[in-house]
């Protein structure tokens, strides 16, 4: 049931910092600037792969996630910088801190990106001029550009901001929806990748627009709850508040047992996960959440604590995926002593609308650790030969 707090009309703006690392590279080093340039977490190597670009780069093609090589390839005299944790750490806490001084409902939803109500503090009639401020604010104090875009919804309001970068501001209304976002194709739309394209195009729908219209049974049958929520926001429809709280809320989804008796069987504990991996699933899907690190967490009878866990390429928010990946853990670490408790925990996670979205800051490290194993390969293979070193496929 629609809340009247829901019906309330609210202006949600939503900033999206410009090619970010890149940015703060050159604002750091304005030799940077104007030219093609790119951050990479292994930029010695042909095998790192680019975080992100600058715009002049983008201009020739260039894009995060491709390999230096071949990003060298397209333009030999690409400029490739080293990342800087730190560095970014420092100016997206500046950031924040400037759209901090505006209001308290500033909801970060990465190192660069936050959604703002500005409700209350102008409204509609001042979102503009709103917007300006804090993106010229932003641009002379810490000299790095965003785009903005201004709506009633943080659907449509992340869908503005993309509309025009870098340096944009763009408002869009929900009534602009049938003439702006339907006749695009279901892929341009935030919150759906290629899995979920293909389900839908097996069904007939193609645009945005086919997907507002669609039948809601077909739809649920197809896409199940998050097919529901879809086929709202392609008609311009998102309740979900700005909530400040919501960043530290949802680094973590986990749940945990006490067991009736010190267990010492590995099939009652394995049933046990299957359990505990139904419930974080349910945990996840009413967060709308999936993370990629998962932990699991043993209490043996004598009270000693031990956690345990993995990284993966690919967030996990189904039961089955957290039960294999939990499963494993148990069975690699387990030394067969008596167990009180288990505990499964899912970290590092972010709704699962935006797993296609860019690089996280923290995907971002992962990849950063993966260049690393890069160059420890690259020694290897100097000191025995090429190929003498095999990547496996073990724990990360």
């Amino acid at each position: 049931m629609t809340t009247d707090r829901e019906r309330q009309p609210r202006v949600i703006l939503h900033l999206d910092m410009n090619s970010f690392f890149a940015s703060v590279e050159q604002a750091h080093d304005p030799k940077l600037k104007g030219i093609p340039m790119a951050v990479a977490g292994n930029p010695k190597e042909r095998r790192g792969i680019l975080v992100t670009c600058s715009y002049e780069a983008r201009a020739l093609g260039i894009y995060t996630t491709m390999p230096v090589g071949e990003a060298k390839r397209i333009c030999p005299n690409l400029v490739i910088v080293p990342p800087d944790h730190e560095k970014y750490r420092v100016a997206s806490n500046a950031v924040f801190t400037i759209l901090r001084l505006y209001t308290d409902l500033v909801e970060p939803v990465s190192i660069d990106e936050a959604y703002i109500d500005i409700t209350n503090i102008g409204g509609l009639t001042n979102a503009r001029q709103i917007a300006e401020h804090m993106q010229q604010r932003i641009l002379h104090e810490l000299d790095l550009p965003c785009s903005i875009g201004i709506a009633p919804n943080k659907f449509l309001a992340k869908t503005a901001s993309d509309m025009k970068k870098p340096m944009g501001i763009t408002i869009l209304r929900k009534r602009q929806v049938p003439d702006i976002l339907w006749p695009l194709p279901v892929i341009e739309m935030h919150g759906i990748g290629k899995s979920t394209e293909k389900r839908l195009n097996e069904i007939g729908i193609s645009t945005i627009g086919d997907l507002a219209i669609a039948d809601e049974s077909l739809i649920k049958n197809t896409l199940g709850k998050n097919g529901i929520r879809l086929r709202n926001r392609a008609n311009g429809v998102d309740y979900r508040p700005v909530d400040p709280d919501a960043a530290e809320e949802r680094k973590s989804v986990g749940s945990s047992t006490t067991l009736p008796i010190d267990e010492t069987e590995l099939s009652a504990c394995l049933e046990v996960f299957k359990q505990l991996s139904e419930k974080v699933a349910q945990r996840l899907d009413r967060r709308q959440l999936a993370g990629n690190v998962i932990m699991i967490q043993i209490r043996t009878s004598d009270w000693r604590n031990q956690t345990r866990s993995r990284t993966l390429i690919n967030p996990l928010y189904k039961a089955p995926d957290l039960y294999k990946e939990a499963a494993a853990l148990f069975k690699q670490h387990w030394d067969g002593d008596p167990i009180r408790l288990l505990g499964i925990t899912v970290s590092n996670v972010i709704p699962i609308n935006e797993l296609n979205e860019q690089l996280s800051f923290d995907s971002f490290e992962r990849y950063a650790k993966e260049a690393k194993m890069d160059e420890l390969v690259t020694e290897l293979e100097k000191k025995f030969g090429p190929n003498s070193v095999k990547r496996g496929l073990g724990e990360r």
